[in-house]
Formats: structure tokens, sequence, C-alpha cells
């Protein structure tokens, strides 16, 4: 790994945290799942594994760390791995699909948390879902909106300066 990748990462990682931690007021809302996706389609699902890590543990020396915390790392890893096998193909899949795609990810994150933390607090699974649903919708339509608007950018901006993309092209 050279200099010019590790800043991209670092580049993704600050905008993940950063983004995180500015946008606490709106419950769940937050573009860290929206740039583990991107990361993985334009570099590789490895480094998205190193951004979910990263951006994880940092933004929650800020926010504040618990049990939930090796439960997020894994969410986000599985969602980087799973947007890897989209890698290949994201740019023959319409936007709107790829936007999908991205509110389905907040869903899956909020459903797998929900299973690991049932199990932690020793709540009813049901319960405990059902009650965090909202919180979760609104995570997925943040993942959209934040996605529709970062993806264009960023894929054009790698594109350009010829930074990651180098995995498919």
């Amino acid at each position: 790994m050279n200099a010019k990748r590790i800043s991209l990462l670092a580049m993704l990682i600050t905008i993940a945290v950063v983004g995180r931690i500015i946008f606490t007021f709106i419950p769940n809302v937050q573009p860290m799942t929206t740039i583990i996706i991107i990361a993985s389609f334009l570099v590789s699902p490895m480094e998205a594994i190193v951004i979910a890590v990263l951006s994880t543990i940092l933004s929650n020396l800020y926010l504040g760390m618990g049990p939930w915390a090796i439960w997020q790392v894994l969410i986000w890893a599985m969602i980087g791995l799973i947007s890897g096998l989209l890698g290949r193909v994201h740019t023959k899949i319409p936007l709107p699909i790829l936007v999908m795609y991205a509110g389905f990810c907040g869903l899956f994150y909020g459903f797998i948390m929900s299973i690991a933390m049932s199990f932690i607090m020793e709540m009813d699974f049901w319960v405990y879902y059902l009650a965090g649903l909202p919180f979760d919708m609104s995570h997925a339509i943040g993942n959209m909106v934040f996605f529709a608007i970062l993806y264009p950018v960023l894929f054009r901006l790698f594109k350009r300066k010829k930074v990651g993309l180098d995995r498919w092209m």
C-alpha cells in the first residue's frame, strides 16, 4: 500500500467520522454506511473494512463506546464485503437501484444490530426490533439521500484522478 492509497483511505475515514459526528442531531442519519458502500465499490472490500473499523473506533471515541461498538464494526464490515460483490458491476446498475441498495443496507444494519442488542440486553427480539424500526427507517432514508449525493461526485472524482478504481479498470 503506497502513500497515495493511504491518503485516500484517510480521506474516506475522515469524511465518515466527521459526517457521523456532524449529523448526530438527526437520530440514525449519518454517512458511515454510504461511505463504506462507496469505498467497497471504488477501492476494494478489504479497504472498506479498514474504513469501517477505523471510522467506527474514531467516531465512537467522541460519541461513546459500549457493547454496540463491536457489532457496529462487524455489521459495517459485512456491508463492505457484501457491497464488494456488487463492485465489479456497480457501473452497470442504474443509480436508483444503487440508491435502493443503500437504503436496504440501513435496514440490514438495524436488523442485525437488533439481534445482537436484544441478546445483550436480554430483551425479546421483536419488541426491541419494532421499537427501533423508526430509527432504522431514518437510517435507510439517510443512506439513500447520502448515496444519491455522494456516489456520483466521488465516482467522477475517483475516475478523473485515477485513484481507486484501478481494481475495476
